[in-house]
């Protein structure tokens, strides 16, 4: 199917070249009538001529027609041959005719004629076969037999190299052949896997919503990308890489043959799934669901290749088609939105698309956007929300990001930041918010707001950052007296640990150098365990607001607060509880020494100015 499906466009290129060249040398004939006083044979056949290429040009603006699907294409395909054979044929007839004449001039004419027919045949049918044999045969075999009767041994001689002929146009439209299915094949395939390529799947599906729209019926897309891939190729090398995804492949293809689906590599570990028809909606979607189940299970089988035994899962997206009215890049991009969403989940899962799932993404990919130009338009701002201890007196605040943009309005600090994070922006994002804020402690300072602490979120990318100690060490030289920077609290997450812990420990160390104190964040919500908080650093835990909200509700014992409190206690370490909304968190608090509180029912987050005429 895939050789023909190449060819389509080969051969609809070719008619109308055929048939401007056949009506042209056709027209000859009437001249030659006209001379040798035969002119009605010759103007029937010419008229023949010209209602076979009226079929041959019908055929041309069939082809044009771009509803038709790989079936429509091979029927129109097999008529095309059948023109074809007819419209070479009938120069036979002429030939026949000619040399049954007296005159050698026509004879000489039939043979010339015969010959440059059998010559544009062989290039005009290269990418049909048996057609080209049967042509080339037909076509051949008069003009043989012609010489043989001749009888002379000239005529045998030419009958010889008329055979000889036959068999070099055979043996280069053979040739001709073997190099357009050849280049085809390249064109249409992934050398590596051998499976279809993003230019095949694209065609295919293209194909298939034609089908589609047709006949009602619906078909399923999955694209699935290979979970931690990358990390293989890194570490045990490209070839390594290679065999696996050879592997990963053939398991595929072998499933996909099970149920009749058809698998292309789009490139790197990106593959795509078509399935065939189904009747409804409701079978589609579930027949799509349990193949993805199927093949994940298959790609998730262990992998030994050249004495590793590699693990592998995939990440795998699901779109229906049934809307035939969409572009097929539409259609991969809401299989490709449903797999990234996949692994946005953590890896190793199917992720079905939905209009509720693409707005989502849509957002996000707005936000994304959007954010690249937020400190450069002055998007970004910065306000203080106030810290108090157990007697209502202020004595720190914690520095949050607000974004306010023109097109989407107040975009929340739980939303942009991470997108920030994983874009890499919070690497300059960070840097403005640090700069702005060692800004406002130095002219606090000298308005005579004195603060114990002042309280900064910081990425673990930023963390990690291999210019971010330096950043801190320049900015404090800049902004803050040796004083000041022991009132900074860079306030991480449970997350931050989870990485490299060593690395973490030597930028807290070099950080704490500067006079710079750190505070665990959302503590008992993330990794961390007991021995992690003995190695860190550490100066204070921050109680995440969810066990401070369970004070109201499912907790109100607060036994997980006292919990955190004692750990607190026991390892020297400050305590802040944040999310205080209710009277009665605030004083279950107090009266288990939390040090620091902090929450709306205290105090909102303001800008600057109205909170220095709170403290002032």
């Amino acid at each position: 199917m895939l050789d023909n499906m190449n060819f389509y466009n080969f051969m609809h290129k070719q008619i109308l070249i055929v048939i401007a060249l056949f009506i042209s040398t056709g027209a000859g004939y009437i001249y030659m009538g006209i001379l040798y006083s035969s002119f009605l044979p010759e103007l029937l056949w010419f008229i023949l001529l010209l209602g076979v290429s009226y079929w041959g040009y019908s055929l041309y603006r069939i082809y044009l027609n771009i509803n038709l699907n790989i079936q429509d294409k091979e029927n129109w395909l097999q008529d095309l041959r059948y023109f074809l054979f007819t419209y070479f044929s009938l120069w036979t007839i002429m030939f026949i005719m000619y040399t049954s004449r007296d005159s050698i001039e026509l004879h000489y004419i039939a043979i010339a004629t015969q010959l440059g027919v059998s010559v544009v045949s062989a290039t005009v049918l290269v990418s049909q076969k048996k057609l080209v044999i049967i042509t080339l045969a037909s076509l051949m075999l008069p003009l043989t037999i012609y010489f043989i009767i001749v009888g002379t041994f000239y005529s045998y001689l030419l009958a010889f190299f008329s055979v000889v002929l036959g068999g070099v146009l055979l043996y280069a439209a053979r040739n001709t052949f073997n190099y357009l299915v050849k280049s085809q094949y390249q064109a249409y395939h992934d050398y590596l896997t051998s499976l279809g390529n993003r230019r095949y799947f694209i065609e295919q599906l293209e194909d298939a919503i034609k089908v589609q729209k047709q006949d009602k019926r619906d078909i399923y897309l999955l694209l699935i990308d290979l979970d931690h891939f990358k990390t293989i190729n890194d570490s045990l090398g490209h070839d390594i890489g290679d065999i696996l995804l050879r592997e990963v492949a053939k398991r595929m293809h072998t499933l996909c043959k099970k149920y009749n689906n058809n698998v292309s590599r789009l490139g790197g570990d990106e593959f795509c799934i078509l399935s065939s028809s189904f009747q409804n909606k409701e079978d589609c979607l579930q027949s799509g669901v349990d193949f993805a189940k199927e093949l994940l299970e298959v790609i998730k089988q262990s992998y030994i290749i050249e004495g590793h035994h590699l693990y592998i899962s995939a990440s795998i997206g699901v779109s229906l088609i049934t809307n035939p009215q969409m572009k097929a890049s539409t259609f991969i991009k809401e299989a490709d939105i449903a797999m990234y969403e996949a692994k946005s989940q953590g890896r190793d899962g199917i992720m079905l698309f939905s209009e509720e799932l693409s707005t989502r993404v849509e957002r996000k990919l707005e936000v994304e956007r959007l954010l690249h130009f937020a400190l450069e338009n002055k998007e970004i701002s910065l306000v203080y929300q106030p810290q108090m201890n157990g007697k209502d007196e202020i004595i720190g605040c914690e520095v949050l990001v607000r974004w306010h943009n023109e097109q989407l309005g107040h975009v929340g600090p739980g939303e942009f930041i991470p997108i920030s994070e994983q874009t890499g922006l919070i690497i300059e994002l960070g840097h403005y918010i640090l700069e702005e804020s060692f800004k406002t402690l130095r002219e606090w300072e000298g308005k005579g707001i004195i603060l114990q602490q002042f309280s900064i979120n910081i990425s673990m990318r930023q963390l990690f950052h291999n210019t971010f100690v330096q950043e801190v060490e320049e900015l404090s030289s800049i902004y803050l007296t040796k004083e000041l920077c022991s009132k900074i609290v860079f306030e991480i997450t449970e997350t931050s640990v989870a990485e490299d812990i060593n690395q973490l420990i030597h930028n807290m160390n070099t950080l704490k150098s500067f006079g710079i104190r750190f505070s665990m964040d959302d503590f008992g919500t993330g990794y961390s365990s007991l021995s992690y908080l003995r190695q860190l650093p550490l100066n204070e835990l921050k109680i995440d607001r969810s066990f401070v909200c369970e004070l109201d509700s499912t907790s109100p014992d607060g036994s997980m607060i006292k919990t955190i409190l004692d750990i607190s206690r026991n390892l020297n370490l400050s305590t802040v509880a944040e999310g205080v909304e209710t009277l009665k968190q605030k004083e279950f608090l107090i009266e288990n020494n939390c040090d620091i509180l902090q929450g709306y029912y205290l105090a909102k987050p303001m800008k600057k100015e109205a909170f220095e005429k709170l403290v002032l």
